[in-house]
């Protein structure tokens, strides 16, 4: 049944996921201080605070405040926050160093995101670690979440399997913010076969999408081994996984927390992605959702995030 959001509430459900998404960032990136073991959180010790964010979080803040400013996605505009925002000690990796020097001082983002490995332009798993709060804003509609997430995945990734990571999570966080707000809890399978569905059936994304579906209800361990933890810090070695993750968790955010770091692998960017998902749908402070202890734990976010 069609509904109208308007833009107050839109925001309130992209804040959601951008808490989930940076407290999972945050809690994630504490994992790579040699001494942490995933045990620990498990066991329910937690890491000291406070939690630093990483690159996942700064670019997701910039998706939310484009949103914010026109209720869509202004590549070009997007393209230059992102390349004057960028924070190098925040984690970002040398490709997106490199783009995003380029855009900053001149050169197109069409241009610079093209530029990437000798032309064949970024399958990284950047556009998609960004991207989940977009997909709560567009909770009323897959068709917009899928195409404005396109639209902020092209500024940087010219790769169409780059670009295909970001469309299924905006996909996958679309369909969780609208089951809440309709009440519901989408089964695992029907939540991955609908984002299979909005992907290019040719694509590896979409591939590891459908090889997830057939994996639910196995180990956390054997669904990371088939459809890989992002150690590769691509889109197809990261987006299968953790949407598997988010529709086995989506009413249980620390578990889906857990799940990602007791995996390994590219641990803040998995947890940043399952964490959005999952916080669209659980909410913040609520039962199943991001606890508030969690949240007051992660660094506060830039000041001029919305």
């Amino acid at each position: 049944m069609p509904f109208t959001l308007f833009p107050d509430t839109r925001l309130a459900l992209a804040r959601d996921a951008l808490a989930g998404l940076s407290v999972g960032d945050a809690l994630g990136s504490q994992f790579f201080v040699p001494g942490r073991h995933p045990e620990d959180l498990a066991a329910g010790r937690l890491p000291p605070p406070p939690w630093q964010w990483t690159d996942d979080t700064e670019m997701a803040c910039s998706v939310v405040g484009a949103l914010a400013a026109t209720g869509r996605i202004d590549r070009d505009r997007l393209a230059l926050d992102f390349a004057e925002r960028c924070e190098p000690y925040r984690g970002y990796g040398p490709g997106a160093v490199s783009i995003l020097r380029l855009i900053r001082t001149g050169t197109p983002w069409p241009v610079a995101a093209a530029s990437a490995f000798d032309g064949q332009g970024s399958c990284g798993n950047g556009a998609a670690m960004r991207v989940g709060p977009l997909g709560a804003w567009y909770a009323d509609s897959t068709r917009r979440a899928a195409e404005q997430a396109r639209a902020s995945a092209e500024v940087t990734h010219a790769h169409p399997e780059g670009i295909a990571g970001a469309v299924a999570v905006a996909v996958a966080a679309s369909l969780a913010t609208r089951a809440r707000l309709d009440g519901d809890r989408p089964p695992p399978d029907r939540l991955l076969g609908a984002v299979a569905a909005a992907l290019d059936p040719a694509g590896e994304v979409h591939r590891g999408v459908r090889r997830a579906v057939g994996l639910l209800g196995r180990r956390a361990a054997e669904a990371a081994d088939a459809l890989g933890n992002g150690s590769r810090v691509t889109a197809q070695d990261t987006v299968p996984f953790t949407l598997w993750v988010a529709a086995t968790h989506l009413d249980d955010y620390p578990a889906a927390i857990r799940t990602c770091v007791e995996a390994g692998g590219d641990v803040d960017t998995t947890a940043a992605i399952v964490g959005a998902v999952v916080a669209a749908h659980a909410g913040v402070g609520t039962p199943g959702g991001v606890p508030d202890g969690w949240l007051a734990a992660r660094e506060p976010l830039p000041d001029w995030t919305p």
